[in-house]
């Protein structure tokens, strides 16, 4: 059984309150032993608040204080309601994928790809590589390129959202990745500030699982979701 949370760092949400979503998720935060948890007060705002647990003995332990972030520009979409193009982040539990940066090196010990010109992630509902990271030419009419002249993708982490199937249309390029420094909101993804994701990034450990649960916090406390 998953025990409560110890929240011994402050935070905006109270003890009670995180410790029902985790117990809300119990069975699909079974096999989970770092998680990072991205809540707001409002579904339809794009600021959010993320923190991050590791599991110890059954028992969750706050890692780092809160963290500020942005979500998508139009809040948290309604559990299973995210849609191509709507500008909201997905409410749910899902595992973290690969790690792409623009660096050569850095300090993880995390697997990663270093991107360049060629790295795309497709965005086009009607190509076969919908929803997946391509290298070099595409026939697909609509990307994102994952290596950009700001720093927003500098460290980005893939959220496997609609990857496990793939349903065209349902969403794609969700990512956990670094903020501007205005904490611009996002089309979806979950944005921090660079240091923060740098503190993340030492944490994470390549032989834990990792899970990234998300979501208006009233949401996530009566429906349960699994990766």
């Amino acid at each position: 059984m998953l025990t409560q949370a110890v929240l011994s760092q402050s935070t905006p949400f109270g003890k009670k309150e995180v410790s029902m979503i985790l117990s809300n998720y119990e069975q699909g935060l079974d096999s989970i032993q770092q998680l990072v948890l991205v809540l707001n007060d409002n579904d339809s705002s794009n600021k959010a608040t993320v923190f991050a647990l590791e599991k110890s003995n059954t028992k969750w332990k706050i890692k780092f204080k809160f963290i500020p972030a942005r979500i998508g520009r139009n809040g948290f979409a309604l559990p299973e309601k995210k849609i191509e193009g709507d500008g909201k982040s997905p409410t749910g539990l899902f595992s973290l994928g690969q790690l792409f940066t623009y660096e050569n090196k850095v300090n993880t010990s995390l697997s990663f790809i270093q991107t360049d010109e060629q790295d795309k992630w497709i965005d086009d509902t009607n190509h076969v590589d919908y929803n997946q990271h391509v290298k070099g030419n595409t026939t697909a009419t609509s990307f994102e390129h994952l290596y950009l002249s700001n720093v927003y993708y500098k460290y980005c982490m893939v959220v496997e959202y609609n990857t496990h199937p793939v349903i065209k249309g349902k969403g794609s390029a969700i990512f956990f990745h670094v903020a501007d420094a205005q904490y611009s909101p996002t089309a979806g993804c979950v944005a921090i500030q660079e240091t923060d994701m740098e503190k993340i990034l030492r944490w994470l450990k390549p032989n834990l699982n990792k899970a990234i649960l998300m979501g208006n916090k009233n949401n996530l406390s009566l429906i349960k979701n699994r990766i």
